[in-house]
């Protein structure tokens, strides 16, 4: 008994010893003050009539989030007004690259500003990722071969579903246009995807329509950003007889339960290619939940969708040429002296390193709802 007595008065002295201790309070009082003055409890302490005079601003706010959804649509009116002016371009593009027309020398000028002989040359990261093999023949090349089948290759989101039995199939692509909804329809953009007659299907185009939505949630408004995909469509690829990349036959052996006897089955099951790309996850709309991976496969696919739209067919001679991917490269990580400032950081920030670990959710209070 003595003992323990002993013990506990030990500690007892320790206690009051570090509470003695300045730095030691001030820590304390830091770490009580973080706990306690999060905006919710802020919030809480404040009195009725100043929590209704917030109530009538995030009135005021769900208001500002329908006007930014009507700039959206103003916005999407304004890029098919330009779409149908890029259009003359991209269809001079579409004739040269298929080797249908003939730039003239005047065309062809094109000073870089680099050096001399960097003028006919493909970026450095371009030529590691082609092999011998890879490289087109251009002896007596016809337009610029494999164009739209090197772009895929160069960017990884689509290089990531790219199949090598899939390359002879792109080979034949000619153009990728994009063609916004008309007025007065629901905001949607399509993806065209153009093909010289081949031997894998029949379609001359395939296409992938992607549905979007400019209007605040009426359950988060504050949660608006702009406008949004919400769904999409594809296409049926009229496949010719055992062309279809998109399955694959395989053998299955069954016993019978009776008998014993075993016999062989043939069956199709689905095939990892890019033409997958026009036979998407449908957003159910029936009160169906999705799971993890569908959810994630989703995302992706608005991702690359909204990829194809904005960067892709707008700059697709420098993402032929690497220079696009360079570009956005040197934007993936800090500069030197940036990476010296931030060194000490290192090891927390590789703790909160997560997919939305740069996105805080907004605390409301409880009182606060909004009406």
């Amino acid at each position: 008994m003595e003992g323990n007595k002993h013990a506990s008065d030990k500690k007892e002295k320790l206690a009051d010893q570090i509470m003695q201790n300045p730095q030691v309070l001030a820590a304390l009082q830091e770490r009580l003050d973080s706990v306690s003055q999060t905006p919710s409890s802020y919030i809480e302490t404040l009195p009725k009539a100043v929590k209704r005079r917030i109530n009538a601003l995030k009135q005021l706010q769900e208001k500002c989030a329908h006007i930014e959804a009507k700039f959206y649509e103003e916005v999407h009116d304004l890029e098919r007004k330009y779409a149908a002016l890029y259009q003359p371009l991209f269809e001079k593009r579409k004739l040269i690259v298929s080797g249908t027309e003939e730039p003239s020398d005047a065309e062809c000028e094109w000073h870089s500003g680099g050096e001399e002989d960097d003028k006919d040359k493909l970026s450095e990261d371009v030529k590691k990722k082609m092999t011998i093999s890879e490289a087109p023949n251009t002896e007596d090349a016809k337009g610029i071969p494999d164009f739209w089948l090197t772009i895929f290759r160069n960017v990884d989101m689509i290089n990531i579903s790219l199949q090598e039995y899939d390359e002879p199939i792109l080979k034949h692509l000619q153009d990728v246009k994009v063609k916004f909804s008309d007025p007065g329809q629901p905001m949607s953009f399509t993806l065209e995807f153009l093909f010289e007659p081949n031997e894998f299907f029949t379609n001359a185009v395939l296409t992938k329509t992607y549905k979007m939505k400019s209007e605040p949630d009426s359950a988060d408004p504050f949660s608006f950003e702009g406008p949004e995909i919400v769904d999409c469509d594809g296409c049926t690829i009229d496949w010719k007889k055992g062309k279809n990349v998109t399955v694959k036959t395989i053998k299955k052996k069954q016993k019978h339960k009776g008998r014993g006897t075993v016999r062989t089955i043939t069956k199709q099951v689905p095939n990892e290619s890019f033409f997958n790309f026009f036979s998407p996850i449908k957003v159910t709309g029936d009160g169906d939940e999705m799971d993890e991976e569908m959810e994630n496969s989703l995302a992706a696919d608005f991702e690359l969708g909204h990829f194809f739209r904005e960067r892709i067919v707008p700059r697709a001679v420098l993402y032929f040429t690497g220079e696009a991917i360079e570009d956005e490269d040197s934007f993936e990580e800090g500069e030197e002296g940036e990476e010296e400032e931030m060194e000490g950081e290192e090891e927390c920030e590789e703790e909160d390193d997560e997919p939305n670990a740069d996105k805080k959710e907004a605390v409301q209070p409880a009182e606060c709802k909004q009406q």
